[in-house]
């Protein structure tokens, strides 16, 4: 395929150094195979695992009109991470999602033709329609993210009844029109992603869903591309106890606020 348009993709990245040569080369060779024009925004938030000298030598490999440093001195969050990526980006398309491997760029190609063919504001991943899947979850995680989506969930324990009902609730009282709610691999308009972040007020794990739910305030168009996620390979999982809790909290925040 071949696409007049530029994309930037925002890769947030916090001590990733053993994931980022690999996730950069898999979207450089789909970005190539392909014809599309890119550049790829590595915001590391100061990671104690020396991931933005990793990235440094990658940029002397892929250009420094291909890979675009922007470094911030800590640990700042999500949609700021956002926020500082648009501002340097020079794509009209922006593409989010992990730096982990979790989303395999291959889906990528089939996510612009959809937003092409359609002239969307947003196309998103979904594990959760079609053949999408996930697959190396531990319970912990699949009740975060699989409780927005999947009211069907057979989890049989019953301490984990309260944060599926609120997940289920969040996907019944919001009705965000979409099949993945915290999905995180998103195709969006430039403009139209800079809309979102700026009247978002959540953090942390909550911020993706609230994007959706603001999105169809704005009656902005979404499609989905159904898509592979495999938790990741090397390095820790950035969700604990407190992510949890956080999580919750959000979600009663977000019930109040829309």
């Amino acid at each position: 395929m071949t696409s007049q348009h530029k994309y930037s993709v925002l890769l947030p990245t916090y001590n990733e150094r053993d994931n980022l040569p690999i996730i950069i080369w898999l979207l450089t060779k789909t970005f190539h195979e392909n014809n599309i024009d890119y550049e790829i925004i590595v915001i590391d938030d100061n990671s104690p695992d020396k991931t933005l000298e990793v990235a440094q030598e990658l940029q002397k490999i892929y250009g420094e009109n291909r890979i675009v440093l922007r470094p911030r001195a800590g640990k700042l969050g999500l949609g700021t991470a956002y926020v500082h990526g648009i501002q340097h980006a020079t794509g009209d398309f922006i593409f989010i999602l992990d730096a982990d491997m979790s989303h395999h760029p291959k889906f990528i190609p089939e996510m612009i033709r959809l937003q092409q063919s359609k002239n969307l504001d947003i196309v998103t991943g979904t594990r959760y329609a079609g053949n999408g899947g996930v697959y190396g979850w531990d319970l912990k995680r699949k009740v975060i993210r699989q409780g927005n989506n999947d009211i069907n969930s057979n989890f049989e324990l019953n301490i984990l009844d309260a944060a599926r009902g609120a997940n289920f609730l969040a996907s019944v009282l919001l009705r965000p029109g979409v099949s993945d709610l915290t999905g995180s691999f998103r195709l969006y308009k430039k403009e139209v992603l800079t809309q979102l972040i700026n009247s978002c007020i959540s953090k942390g794990y909550v911020f993706q869903m609230e994007m959706m739910v603001r999105a169809r305030q704005f009656n902005h168009t979404i499609g989905e591309v159904p898509i592979t996620f495999v938790d990741r390979v090397f390095g820790d999982s950035k969700m604990g106890a407190m992510e949890i809790v956080s999580y919750a909290q959000g979600l009663l925040k977000l019930f109040v606020a829309v």
